[in-house]
């Protein structure tokens, strides 16, 4: 009994955090350093690891038992997989002293502490624990993924980048669904700049803001680390709270002082073609990169002029200073910035992943394959090579269907072989690519310089081509519009840009099934088509209501005339007023506009809503349409304005001006509410070639 009281004492103490009170009963009764007191079968040591107390548990780990740190929760984790996930490097440091074998204890997933520190992304944690885990059995999970496709399935790039370099033999490794660590990266486009959108000032930003250089983090000695972080953290504290932005602003200015007292700024931004010098990557404007993308090289002797390099630096230090100093967002600057970031760290990974990879060599090549686990059975990984090329993509199929661009230059490059890869489906990288909508990835390889007449004549096994692919409508929404005319707008223009992309019969005109291309694009197309008429039916019918309104009260004070008609001249009596023209031509204006609106309107309502005409007709209408309309309102206003002012005595005409600009807030605010569909629709009208929505998936 006197136990058991001390064990629900040293519940309550960890519940209510009087770690103390927990260190005194650890000490006096060893019986209660074995106790699990949660549902979920936790130790105290558990919870206050859990918990970030770092001291409390570095003690209660030094005065327990071997055999205590080994205990499991009801997860299968030990108080060493606990400190790994949360990347307490100090906790880990002293059970690690204690027993190294507890390295090699797996959870009921199957991962050891240091596969933990990799799915959560601890890097500092990994690093340490990786030196002590030499096995390479244990890098794995029961599902076959190493640390390293946790890694990247995490986006921990920095973290991927150095189990790369520590452990090379993982790149061509495989889990039982047969996928590699870059099938993983190329099903994850929004890490790549290709595959994220950005607004107008947002491209800017992203050009004008310098990250630094990637760096490789390295721990040599532990403990000394872990004194110097503690330090660091501790003296962050001192600072204000915006110290962070000066130390950046005083760094950029350095940077700048750099650019304009160098020597070598002529050679710096010599472009050469064999990329040596070229620092012109939109990624990184001090990484290397390639403009292989759009099929250009520039020759060796081409380059800038000499003050080149110190004109765009100053600018972008100029506009960094802009942005402090206007208070454009720090925080959409900083998150510009991650992505940039990101982005740079994934085509790291990416070109290490590619480089190394062996998949393409002429002798078999399954991967890695794990030896045991702790219970003693082999992991279910597949073996069968001709299995998995049956049943899985290959990382250029995945990227060519996920739209990253990046992944499907860098292999055609790297293995120009690669371009004949097929899925279980026969299809290849085009077919992917036009089935999927993803323009970017179709450009590049009509860029490319490959054999077209294979490739793009390529047919799946039920006899489509890329044209049929390009008539196909699936569930899902794939173009970055809203709305169902809109879209349909967008499958009809990539129906018509992989049609003419093309000479004329280039394609197969029928499939196994008789179908032509076209054929399939109205069989398939009819709910799209059907939801399109409905909004824009909808919209119109709306629209049109405002706009016979409008011309209503536009015709009444068009035939209406301010203060009369002389009865002598039959001229009215106030036309040589200033605002008497402005009235007159603003209700005109607005008579003409609403019945024009109104008649765009009504052609939308009456019209059959074919395929045919979503290409170009109805969105044209629709714009038209809401154009008039605004312009209509707009001059209603005016003329309300202009015709109330020869009511009002001169003295009131300075307190109705406020009157005037309050009554302009409705209508402004329906002006911007509408804003975004009309920029939609001239977006759709002028863009030739369609935009994907970027929301990764993956069938």
């Amino acid at each position: 009994m006197a136990l058991q009281k001390k064990i629900d004492d040293l519940f309550m103490f960890t519940m209510k955090g009087k770690w103390n009170d927990v260190v005194e009963i650890y000490r006096a009764i060893p019986e209660a350093q074995k106790a699990k007191i949660t549902k979920s079968g936790e130790t105290a040591l558990h919870i206050a690891v859990s918990v970030g107390q770092t001291d409390i548990a570095v003690e209660l780990v030094e005065m327990v038992e071997e055999d205590i740190l080994s205990i499991v929760n009801v997860r299968g984790n030990t108080a060493l997989h606990i400190a790994a996930a949360i990347g307490d490097l100090r906790v880990c440091q002293s059970i690690a002293s204690r027993d190294l074998d507890l390295m090699k204890i797996r959870n009921n997933n199957g991962e050891i502490p240091l596969f933990l520190a990799a799915v959560y992304g601890k890097k500092e944690t990994l690093l340490y624990l990786n030196t002590l885990c030499t096995e390479s059995d244990h890098v794995r999970r029961n599902n076959g993924d190493t640390i390293l496709h946790a890694a990247i399935a995490g986006e921990y790039f920095s973290l991927a980048m150095s189990i790369i370099e520590a452990r090379r033999e993982l790149i061509d490794s495989m889990n039982e669904d047969g996928l590699s660590p870059l099938h993983v990266l190329a099903s994850k486009p929004n890490v790549f700049r290709s595959s994220t959108p950005l607004g107008c000032f947002d491209r800017l930003l992203y050009k004008c803001l310098v990250v630094d250089d990637l760096k490789e983090q390295e721990i040599d000695d532990v403990e000394a680390y872990i004194k110097k972080r503690t330090k660091r953290v501790k003296e962050s504290h001192k600072y204000p709270e915006n110290y962070k932005t000066c130390i950046n602003f005083l760094v950029l200015l350095k940077v700048f002082f750099q650019v304009l007292f160098s020597n070598v700024v002529n050679q710096t931004w010599r472009i050469k073609k064999d990329g040596k010098n070229s620092t012109a990557d939109e990624e990184n404007p001090q990484q290397k990169s390639s403009s292989s993308v759009h099929g250009r090289e520039w020759d060796e002797d081409h380059c800038f002029p000499p003050n080149y390099g110190f004109c765009v630096q100053a600018f972008k230090f100029i506009m960094n200073v802009l942005l402090i100093v206007l208070g454009i967002g720090l925080w959409r600057i900083k998150n510009i910035q991650q992505k940039k970031k990101r982005h740079m760290w994934a085509n790291r990974v990416m070109n290490e992943l590619v480089k190394h990879t062996t998949s393409y060599k002429a002798y078999d090549n399954t991967g890695w394959e794990p030896q045991i686990n702790r219970a003693g059975e082999e992991f279910d990984v597949p073996n069968d090579l001709t299995l998995l090329e049956e049943n899985q993509l290959t990382p250029i199929l995945i990227a060519a269907k996920m739209g990253v661009v990046e992944i499907v230059e860098k292999i055609l490059d790297e293995f120009p072989v690669a371009i004949q890869d097929l899925d279980c489906n026969n299809k290849n990288v085009v077919l992917l690519a036009v089935e999927n909508r993803q323009p970017q990835v179709y450009n590049l390889l009509l860029n490319k310089n490959i054999l077209k007449e294979s490739l793009f004549r390529q047919l799946d096994n039920e006899g489509n081509s890329a044209l049929h692919l390009a008539a196909q409508c699936k569930d899902h929404q794939p173009w970055l519009i809203p709305g169902g005319a809109l879209q349909m707008q967008w499958e009809i223009k990539w129906y018509k840009f992989v049609k003419s992309s093309m000479p004329p019969h280039f394609f197969a005109r029928y499939n196994a099934k008789h179908e032509t291309a076209r054929d399939i694009f109205v069989r398939t197309h009819k709910d799209l088509s059907k939801e399109g008429s409905k909004w824009l039916n909808k919209t119109s019918d709306s629209c049109s209501l405002v706009a016979a309104l409008v011309a209503s009260v536009a015709f009444t004070t068009s035939a209406t005339v301010p203060g009369g008609l002389d009865q002598l001249t039959g001229k009215p009596i106030l036309q040589d007023e200033p605002a008497f023209s402005a009235y007159v031509i603003s209700s005109l204006v607005a008579l003409c506009f609403s019945i024009t609106a109104l008649v765009f309107f009504l052609s939308i309502l009456t019209s059959r809503c074919q395929e045919k005409d979503f290409a170009m007709d109805l969105p044209k209408k629709l714009l038209l349409g809401l154009t008039s309309l605004f312009a209509s309102i707009a001059s209603m206003l005016i003329s309300f304005c202009d015709g109330h002012i020869f009511v009002l005595r001169p003295q009131l005409r300075g307190i109705a001006y406020p009157l005037y600009v309050a009554l302009c807030f409705p209508i402004t605010y329906f002006a911007f509410a509408q804003l975004s569909l009309y920029l939609d629709l001239i977006w759709a009208i002028v863009k030739k070639v369609p935009q994907r929505c970027n929301k990764a998936f993956l069938e």
